[in-house]
Parts: C-alpha cells; sequence; structure tokens
C-alpha cells in the first residue's frame, strides 16, 4: 500500500516523461516517498545521510528537487547532507541546488543550504577551537616535570601536554600526554589557569588549560620520539630559567599563588538533565576534594558513574 500511495503521489507530482516517473525504484527504495525523509531536529531542520538513503546520483537530481519543494511546504528551515565518500558523486548535485560545505572528515563531507528567504541564517559555523593541555605535574619535593621537545627552533623547557581528544576530559588529556611523553603516571588535581588566542593553527582560535597533577610514579621514560630531554625540576629554578618563556613562568608563579591561598578550580562530575548524561563542572574551590550534599553531583561510591559523558546509574 505504501508503495502505491507513494506512486499516486509521484505521478501528480511529475508528467508521465520525466527521469522521475521513469524511476519507480526511488519511490520503492523510500518505502512509498520520492523524496528524502531524513532526521528532523528542534530547530526545524534535517539532516539526510546518504548511507541511510542511498540513490544513484541519476535519481538524485530529482529526487532533491522534490524534496526541497516539500520542506519548503513545512516550512524546514537548515537542510543538512551527510555524504558518505563512496558517494561523493553527490556533490556536484547538491552544490547545483545551492548547497555549500560546511564541514568534512576523513569519510564523509556534510553540505547544508539554508532554506527560508525572509530569515537571517542562522546555520552555526563549525567547531573553530582547538584545546590543549598543559600538565603541571608538581610531586612531594615541590620538583616540575619539564619537558624539552625533540623539534624547536631554540632551548627551552616547557609542560608536557597536547591536544585534547574527540570525547576526552582535561584531566583524561593530561594522564594521556604525561604518560605517552614521560612515562610518569599521575592524576588529575585542579585547574591552575587557560590561555585563549585566536588565528592558531588552521587558524582557530585556540584555548590552553593548564592542569595541576600529582605523580604516582616518578621514574622517568621519556619519550625520545617527541623529546630531546626530560627531568624533575625545582619550580623557583624553572621559574628562573632564561629556557622558560614568559608565559610558562607566569602559570607556575599563579600555580604557587593558588597553593598560598588554597584557590583551585575544582572539577566535579555533575549530572544533566538535558543531555541525560554526566558532565563535567570546573569552580572556584577552597578545598581539593569538597564534600558535596547536592543530589547533583555524582560522587564516586554512591553507585553513579564520574565520567563525562556517562550516564546516570
Amino acid at each position: 500500500m505504501l508503495v502505491l500511495r507513494g506512486l499516486v503521489r509521484l505521478l501528480k507530482y511529475t508528467s508521465s516523461n520525466s527521469p522521475l516517473y521513469q524511476s519507480c525504484s526511488l519511490v520503492t527504495s523510500m518505502e512509498g516517498h520520492y523524496w528524502f525523509q531524513g532526521v528532523r531536529d528542534r530547530y526545524s531542520g534535517i539532516t539526510v545521510s546518504s548511507s541511510e538513503e542511498p540513490v544513484t546520483a541519476r535519481d538524485l537530481e530529482q529526487m532533491l528537487q522534490a524534496s526541497l519543494d516539500q520542506w519548503r511546504k513545512e516550512r524546514v528551515r537548515g537542510v543538512w547532507f551527510r555524504v558518505d565518500l563512496r558517494h561523493a558523486d553527490w556533490v556536484p548535485v547538491l552544490a547545483k541546488h545551492g548547497f555549500t560545505y560546511h564541514h568534512a572528515k576523513t569519510d564523509f563531507v556534510m553540505m547544508v543550504r539554508w532554506l527560508p528567504v525572509n530569515e537571517p541564517n542562522n546555520i552555526p559555523r563549525y567547531a573553530h577551537t582547538l584545546i590543549g593541555v598543559g600538565a603541571f605535574v608538581v610531586n612531594d619535593k615541590d620538583e616540575l616535570l619539564v619537558v624539552q621537545e625533540r623539534f624547536y627552533s631554540r632551548p627551552h623547557w616547557k609542560l608536557p601536554g597536547g591536544y585534547v581528544e574527540i570525547n576526552e576530559d582535561l584531566g583524561a588529556a593530561a594522564v594521556r600526554e604525561v604518560k605517552e611523553e614521560t612515562g610518569i603516571e599521575a592524576e588529575f588535581v585542579s585547574l591552575v589557569a587557560f590561555r585563549h588566542v585566536h588565528n592558531a593553527a588552521f587558524h582557530c582560535s585556540d584555548m590552553y588549560f593548564i592542569v595541576h597533577m600529582r605523580p604516582i610514579t616518578n621514574q622517568i621514560v621519556m619519550c625520545k620520539k617527541e623529546l630531546s630531554a626530560c627531568e624533575w625540576m625545582k619550580i623557583e629554578r624553572y621559574i628562573n630559567s632564561p629556557k622558560v618563556n614568559k608565559m610558562n613562568r607566569f602559570f607556575a608563579k599563579q600555580y604557587l599563588e593558588s597553593c598560598r591561598k588554597g584557590v583551585q578550580l575544582q572539577a566535579s562530575p555533575m549530572y544533566h538533565p538535558w543531555v541525560k548524561r554526566n558532565i563535567m563542572v570546573y569552580s572556584i574551590g577552597h578545598e581539593l576534594h569538597p564534600e558535596s550534599n547536592s543530589d547533583e553531583v555524582q560522587a564516586p561510591g554512591e553507585g553513579h558513574s564520574a565520567c563525562n559523558g556517562d550516564p546516570k546509574l
């Protein structure tokens, strides 16, 4: 019945000599509908995936036009097409109909078109900020773990660290980077500071978070592919070293100041009712591990996950 219904609607839409009429496979492949179904969002937008609703490039032209006409009637605003690499022949067809590139990954490109003519285009830009961490690892001798990169323009001492991976918390990224570069196992304590700069790598903004960490092990196993030197250095020596840049000296001084005043930026896993999972909230506190009676904070040992992104158990 669905196929027959779709065929009747198709005949009303186009003449008998149309390529769309001649391609009945479009109707059956879409379960009786001759336009893309896609997935709707709360912003009156729709996303179509080429892997979920595949058609040939030959059939795409007519089907796309029918879909656009239908979506205008339904007051759809933003139309997104996720085109897998194997369907790359969709790209010129979509471009011909006013779609532009939004972003791309290794296996797909996302194209978008804003349909309303009397509304400003509210399509958000793709992610434009890179996030990195610098690990401020301090042992019980007030020694700081410092590294020197293998490839550099001038001798320097810096903090181990790197970019945060997808779905990775700041603390987890710092733990991973320290282990990879120095072999030291460490745990997150708090945030010390962060800096924000624009037009950095790939013309993106860049946020760099300084993470105070406590070492669990002390034996350095340096990654020789990335580093030329690694050692434990007294913090005061680090601050006064000519091989340390002004910004890193500032971070070290802020760490000492926060220790003197007992103020830290702490991480608290908190359940978010809208996204229905735990998120990580960073806030100013006067204790490193404060007790909380709030039902929203998911403390370890209470039967709830303390990991960002995990569901509330």
